[in-house]
């Protein structure tokens, strides 16, 4: 099935509008509902929907993600992907980048990456970008990349990446965007867009607080999310207000909660890639597609959101 796709930055690599991240592949902090079987089985729901773009990092469960990631590859062809992964902060000095990056195409079983990413800029700057780009660009050169990609990026920080290249550009910056976390709309994403760099948008439905499937009193209670601050009761009730626009839109258009809030997110030209540990999750966020929102219903769903508060204490 066809699916919508966009231009990943300038590198004229096409991605689905919505694709599908995959930590939790990584293992059971997610969660005892998590497999690696469903996993791949909504991998390949995601081919049957057009979803072509496939997010995963070294660092999810210490390379099982990869290797579940490449399993569900050798099965449904690595043709018919794009494969994105993600350095860890540990590896950023040449050699050791490099070395991570053919560790990672040993566990995705592929000859090349179609998107590279740096995960988090060093937070101790210890060691120079300029180094770490360099190793980013030999790759480029080399074709085991097609495209490099940084994640957490803020503006200075793509500034001076962008500086050290010379072959190419950065094609896209991984940050966490959704309804409820926007800060990055203040400088990332006007930077971004005035520079031809895609935005990839991780937790795009806030670790599934904008589903609809928790409320107050009902959260998750997995490793991963039991220590998001958006799950405190304080905060699940300044949400509801939100999760009553979505669930009427949703209602008036005949489809789910989490779709709307993805939607929300392609108006804006982002990238989501949402999670999923089964076919029928997919399904979901591939019905993001398809559709727009409305100016109307954009207005309710801003009017709304200028009026939440989330609490980080």
């Amino acid at each position: 099935m066809a699916a919508e796709t966009v231009e990943l930055g300038r590198s004229g690599i096409r991605v689905s509008r919505v694709g599908l991240g995959t930590w939790q592949a990584g293992g059971r902090q997610w969660g005892d509902d998590v497999d690696d079987s469903s996993i791949v089985a909504a991998i390949g729901r995601a081919h049957e929907l057009g979803i072509n773009l496939i997010d995963t990092a070294e660092v999810y469960g210490d390379g099982h993600s990869e290797e579940v990631v490449g399993r569900a590859l050798a099965e449904l062809g690595r043709e018919n992907f794009v494969v994105a992964t993600k350095v860890h902060g540990a590896h950023l000095r040449h050699d050791e980048l490099l070395r991570a990056a053919e560790a990672s195409m040993r566990r995705l079983g592929v000859r090349y990456i179609d998107l590279y990413q740096i995960h988090w800029p060093d937070p101790w700057e210890q060691i120079p970008l300029r180094e770490t780009m360099r190793a980013m660009e030999e790759l480029y050169v080399q074709g085991k990349i097609r495209a490099i990609g940084v994640s957490n990026f803020a503006v200075r920080d793509l500034e001076e990446a962008r500086s050290h290249l010379s072959r190419t550009d950065i094609a896209s910056n991984q940050i966490r965007y959704n309804m409820l976390q926007r800060e990055v709309e203040e400088e990332v994403v006007p930077y971004c867009r005035r520079n031809g760099i895609s935005i990839i948008a991780w937790s795009p439905l806030a670790q599934g607080a904008l589903t609809g499937k928790y409320r107050e009193g009902r959260v998750p209670r997995d490793r991963i999310r039991s220590g998001n601050e958006l799950f405190r009761p304080e905060n699940m009730r300044r949400i509801e207000p939100l999760l009553r626009v979505l669930e009427r839109i949703a209602s008036r258009r005949g489809v789910e909660m989490s779709q709307v809030a993805l939607n929300w997110l392609l108006a804006r030209d982002a990238i989501p890639i949402p999670g999923a540990k089964n076919p029928r999750q997919v399904e979901v966020n591939a019905g993001a597609m398809g559709w727009r929102l409305d100016e109307r219903e954009m207005r309710e769903i801003e009017e709304v959101l200028a009026g939440i508060d989330i609490d980080y204490l």
